[in-house]
């Protein structure tokens, strides 16, 4: 299975009166997280755009168990646990600087024909890169 981790630091204006990070943020810093760990196998979604594949979020799930607070320095573990077909399911945790878990969450990605909208298997040179992570 395929894994990468990105740090993010929280700006105060992600934070809530109560100084947790506000929960809508996290969709936010998943985002980042997944496309810095496509980036890393050398896929960037930029170029699966120009190809004319788009990768709208079908679920998104989130479990919050600790907040994250302002300053914090957070880090995101991702996890590809399957090979993609036509979707990419993505899961994510993040922690903080203690290595305390603060939530758990999934998103799941369509690969889809930008002229028509229409779901398609993911591009091959992205499954070339993935598959050694499967064996």
């Amino acid at each position: 299975m395929f894994q990468s981790e990105i740090q993010l630091r929280v700006r105060y204006s992600e934070t809530d009166r109560m100084n947790y990070v506000y929960y809508g943020n996290y969709a936010q810093y998943f985002e980042v997280a997944r496309v810095e760990a496509l980036r890393t196998l050398g896929i960037t979604y930029k170029t699966m755009e120009d190809e004319g594949i788009m990768l709208p979020v079908l679920e998104y799930h989130i479990k919050y168990l600790r907040p994250a607070f302002y300053d914090d320095l957070l880090t995101i573990k991702t996890t590809i646990p399957t090979l993609p077909t036509a979707r990419i399911f993505f899961e994510y945790e993040t922690y903080n600087s203690n290595g305390d878990l603060l939530n758990k969450a999934s998103t799941t990605l369509v690969f889809v024909k930008s002229g028509s909208g229409r779901p398609c298997s993911a591009p091959e040179d992205l499954l070339e890169k993935m598959r050694p992570f499967y064996i």
